[in-house]
């Protein structure tokens, strides 16, 4: 276990170092998220032991901070790159009941897509300003969604430790 002035404990979790705070907005339905510390695995594939440094911890505040007091404009890019995913992956599925053996889910537009993508799983926050938000994909569960976003944008999208 380790400590830092903005994170608090920092301690190996079941998926890396976690932080003692927790993330929650109004969107999405859980709350007290998990945010990670740097990544799980090292080049090697091994679990990483050692925790942060306190000079990474700081660089991993500053990138949540500013995730933070932007967080509305990431929300919107977030949802609009969901919505997007949805139509080139999804949508030729879940729209067609001849594919599907269901009735359509009639997801037109980006307000009936984000019932899909409300429960976070967990947040790592990684170097180079980049976020990792991990999300159980309402209509992929096997794979999830996960967004990347370095210095504010979103830089890729995937299932979940595809990015």
């Amino acid at each position: 276990m380790t400590a830092h002035p903005f994170w608090g404990k920092v301690e190996q979790d079941w998926a890396g170092f976690s932080a003692e705070i927790t993330f929650f907005h109004p969107f999405f339905k859980n709350s007290g998220i998990e945010i990670f510390l740097g990544e799980e695995f090292d080049e090697d594939g091994e679990e990483i032991e050692e925790p942060p440094t306190a000079q990474m911890l700081s660089g991993y505040a500053d990138t949540y901070k500013d995730f933070i007091v932007n967080i509305e404009n990431r929300l919107i890019a977030l949802q609009e790159s969901a919505f997007d995913r949805y139509q080139k992956l999804y949508a030729k599925y879940y729209e067609n009941p001849l594919q599907s053996e269901q009735p359509a889910l009639n997801i037109n537009n980006i307000e009936h897509h984000n019932t899909h993508i409300r429960e976070i799983i967990y947040i790592r926050i990684l170097d180079e300003e980049t976020i990792k938000i991990s999300i159980r994909y309402a209509l992929d569960t096997e794979h999830g969604i996960e967004f990347k976003f370095t210095g504010g944008q979103i830089v890729a999208i995937g299932g979940i430790a595809e990015t």
